[in-house]
């Protein structure tokens, strides 16, 4: 760009408008720390209903932190609104949409359809960067040119970079602020200056060399863990069959100080990432390859047969004591991805649950963030966890152990508890584990 000077010093001086284009989880986070920085933000999205609530002060999107909402809206630095006016005069532009994968194939219409309505407002003296997930080249190829149909040039009269997300809802530890971005542009000057953006938010930003880069370290990141998962959930299938207790092997493993990083099995994976980034690279890896990326794909097989798996342990767990599933009350425990988040996204104890459901079990749940669930077409509302529920159950089964679940007062109340992801310390009589 022939001069980001101006555009620097309105970064620096915290007075560069900002608009944030998509407000789920990952938008509005980026939204309210930008607005804590100092920013003037304004989240756009195109559901008016949620942009309404959010005007309101009201905070419908799970996995977002509240105070700094609050505080956002409060100042008057944090609005809202559909898009417009906003896009006409930000000096930054944040895509956040969602990425999802359909028919095992990368679906960017929500990423394509922002473009465009950036591209109707965009002038020179820009920057635009792509948070969201995405394959490697699609920052150059799919996002410069859709962006360039206005007649502004990437790199000549704006910047264009990427940055990936790197939230993990519900973690006290790792917050927006202390985890490190990681950016990349299409030019070594829009890199420079979006890592000067999210300098003013978080404490370490790290560049790389291009915007593939960047888009490649998201995918590897997400797909060492969903590799890993899938490791350790065939080792429980594994140990369960030749009678060794996995969860002993783990913590012998993990006295190792080096060359071991400890994963633990459970029922499958969820969320808006481990599912689905993954698939994404196998994707252009035979597209652009031409062949599997075998270490992956196998890994995604495993993990989409835990639950149907875990499914089947609690048919046993439930025969060992004379019980048939067929008919079974089952109480779930649990059914958002991830301990103490709200977020149904792709969880595996929805398909756990599916799969006991088609074998004739009797199904409720219980979980203190989700009110209801679609569970096969039909709707399922939220049980109260009472001393009744529990006792009146046939198994219990731990598959999301939130931290405001009473263990002990379970392990003591069940008649048989199933716990999927050993929660449970000691071994009462009535436990049976993954």
């Amino acid at each position: 760009m022939r001069s980001t000077a101006s555009l620097r010093r309105r970064i620096l001086a915290r007075d560069a408008r900002v608009a944030v284009v998509g407000q789920g989880y990952v938008g509005l986070s980026l939204a309210c720390a930008a607005a804590e920085a100092g920013f003037p933000v304004t989240g756009i999205d195109t559901d008016p209903a949620r942009v309404a609530a959010l005007a309101a002060g009201e905070l419908c999107v799970p996995g977002v932190d509240e105070g700094a909402f609050q505080r956002g809206v409060a100042t008057g630095r944090l609005d809202f609104a559909t898009g417009g006016q906003a896009l006409a005069t930000a000096d930054v532009v944040c895509i956040c949409v969602p990425t999802p994968v359909r028919d095992h194939t990368p679906d960017l219409s929500f990423v394509e359809q922002a473009c465009r309505d950036v591209a109707e407002h965009l002038t020179g003296g820009r920057l635009v960067v792509l948070e969201s997930t995405t394959y490697p080249g699609t920052t150059n190829e799919l996002v410069a040119p859709l962006l360039e149909a206005s007649g502004q040039r990437v790199g000549r009269d704006f910047l264009l970079a990427y940055s990936p997300e790197r939230i993990d809802p519900g973690n006290q530890e790792f917050h927006f602020a202390n985890t490190p971005r990681i950016v990349g542009g299409t030019t070594a000057e829009a890199t420079s200056v979006a890592a000067l953006f999210y300098e003013q938010m978080i404490e370490k930003v790290v560049t790389v060399s291009s915007a593939r880069a960047a888009e490649l370290a998201k995918l590897l990141e997400n797909t060492f863990r969903h590799v890993n998962i899938a490791l350790v959930n065939e080792m429980a299938m594994v140990c369960h069959e030749t009678g060794i207790d996995v969860w002993e092997v783990i913590a012998a493993a993990a006295t190792k100080p080096f060359g071991f990083m400890a994963f633990t099995p459970g029922p499958g994976v969820g969320g808006h990432c481990i599912p689905l980034d993954p698939a994404y690279l196998a994707w252009q890896v035979r597209r652009d390859v031409g062949h599997q990326f075998r270490i992956l794909e196998q890994a995604q097989d495993v993990n989409a047969q835990m639950p149907g798996w875990v499914a089947r342990r609690i048919g046993e767990a439930l025969n060992e004591h004379a019980k048939a599933l067929k008919g079974a009350r089952v109480l779930v425990l649990g059914v958002a991805y991830k301990p103490d988040v709200g977020d149904v996204r792709e969880s595996p104890s929805l398909r756990v649950m599916a799969a006991l459901a088609r074998r004739g079990a009797k199904l409720s749940f219980h979980d203190p963030f989700v009110d209801a669930i679609d569970l096969d077409g039909r709707r399922l509302q939220r049980t109260a966890l009472t001393p009744r529920a529990v006792a009146g159950a046939d198994l219990v089964a731990l598959l999301t152990p939130h931290s405001s679940y009473d263990l002990e007062w379970l392990a003591r109340s069940a008649a048989l508890l199933f716990d999927a992801r050993h929660a449970i310390e000691g071994d009462p009589g009535n436990l049976v584990r993954l």
